[in-house]
């Protein structure tokens, strides 16, 4: 296309195009406007380089000009104009996401790198909003996805859109590093089977917080461990202690964030005994444990089983934060799933989710679509039978760009505008996006006049 329009003459004419999706995915009913600072980086750095043209000479046929290369090393986005909502912004069907305007032939081009950009980070971003709304303000959500995701440039837009969608932060070290994304993480099972007896606990010891003089931490943990078990009525000798040596060893080096992952064995009969235990003698030391993991089986109902061993164990050791410890809980978290844990009454704190948010299991493409509006100061339109594919024709702000954080915070607040009944995850109700009646009118004639 772009020869075609060297050929005839016409790179330098202006045009605009616009870029928008014409349904909410998910079924849904809106979409969270993403991905417009990395296109603004994209065009910034556009031009055509050495390498880049001596490749498409060799892809390109043999009879195209060559004057034509020569006039690409002389392009850039220099002349180009981006007009756009803010990022972060909720936006509906047909309402243009970006406008672009500048040479024929150089806006042209941009095409298929701005979709992609603006698609995926739109649909992550909603995505994450979806799950931020199904699980109120009050719940901490994770991005677990990096593991799962579409290879690591996907793994780490996932990660910077889901935070901006909602989410509050990421295990994804880098996207923490490059964005200023709040990190954070559990341990894994890995961890906790690599430790099969006390003797493998090195260091021992561990300072009270409040005197420099060390204390013997595994005598502490097991004397916890018997009068947690007693409690519980669990029997000690089905306390899997290689489990117990792992939280001991994690606790030594996190003492004022140990977390226990209570279901590598079994969550009532060792985690949880294992769990208490440590973060007795934790508290016995002057710490306070961070939190405890599950990863596996009815979330919902273990939840509440852990709840109130926290809450027995807090009364009967005169132990008051005992029972705020904040549960996390993971296992291939969907929308559906957590719905039906929200239903059935729950007690967790902080909700892990990865394969579901980042690759959009619902819908893995929104689906955008980049139209040609005004060429040479003409309203153009895509007229087809297809009335859902025809366009409007014609045009329907320039600032420092927001940080990654005031995006976030944007998105939020552009969200808390509109009525429940447009927001609803299943079966919404359209916000009406319309023409005027004298344009429907002129479209119409127009589709009737081509066929």
């Amino acid at each position: 296309m772009a020869y075609g329009y060297w050929r005839a003459g016409r790179q330098r004419e202006p045009a605009e195009f616009e870029l928008f999706f014409r349904r909410c995915p998910f079924q849904g009913g809106f979409v969270v406007g993403a991905g417009l600072g990395e296109c603004l980086a994209f065009l910034r750095g556009f031009r055509l380089r050495g390498p880049d043209i001596e490749y498409l000479q060799s892809v390109l046929p043999s009879t195209t000009d060559k004057a034509f290369f020569d006039y690409l090393r002389t392009v850039d986005a220099s002349e180009v104009t981006v007009s756009s909502v803010p990022e972060g912004s909720v936006v509906f069907a047909k309402v243009p996401l970006l406008q672009v305007k500048g040479p024929l032939l150089v806006v042209q081009l941009l095409e298929t790198t701005l979709l992609c950009l603006v698609n995926y980070a739109s649909l992550v971003a909603t995505n994450a909003a979806r799950f931020r709304m199904l699980a109120g303000p009050d719940k901490k959500l994770v991005e677990f996805g990096l593991r799962r995701a579409q290879g690591p440039d996907g793994g780490l837009s996932a990660s910077k859109y889901s935070y901006i969608g909602g989410f509050d932060c990421t295990s994804n070290v880098l996207a923490g590093q490059l964005y200023g994304i709040p990190v954070c993480g559990t341990v894994a099972h890995s961890y906790i089977m690599s430790f099969t007896s006390l003797e493998e606990v090195q260091p021992r010891t561990l300072k009270p917080l409040d005197s420099e003089e060390p204390v013997e931490f595994l005598p502490l943990a097991e004397l916890w461990l018997g009068r947690v078990c007693q409690l519980l009525q669990v029997p000690c000798d089905g306390v899997n202690h290689g489990e117990l040596a792992a939280f001991a060893s994690y606790a030594i080096a996190f003492p004022h964030s140990f977390q226990g992952l209570l279901d590598t064995y079994s969550v009532m009969g060792s985690g949880l005994p294992n769990f208490c235990a440590v973060a007795l003698a934790l508290h016995q030391l002057g710490y306070r444990a961070g939190g405890v993991c599950v990863d596996s089986g009815d979330l919902g109902k273990q939840s509440r089983e852990i709840r109130w061993v926290l809450r027995t164990c807090g009364a009967a050791f005169q132990v008051p934060w005992f029972e705020t410890i904040p549960i996390v809980a993971s296992n291939d978290i969907s929308e559906r799933s957590l719905q039906e844990i929200i239903q059935e009454g729950h007690e967790i704190d902080v909700i892990g989710v990865g394969t579901n948010l980042v690759t959009c299991t619902l819908q893995p493409s929104l689906g955008c679509v980049y139209k040609l509006v005004t060429v040479n100061g003409h309203p153009t339109q895509k007229l087809t039978e297809d009335t859902e594919k025809m366009t409007i024709p014609g045009s329907k702000v320039c600032q420092a760009l927001p940080s990654v954080h005031e995006i976030k915070s944007h998105a939020q607040a552009s969200l808390r505008l509109f009525s429940p009944a447009h927001l609803r995850l299943q079966e919404p109700e359209p916000y009406q996006v319309a023409v005027t009646e004298k344009l429907h009118a002129l479209l119409v004639n127009m589709r009737q006049s081509s066929q």
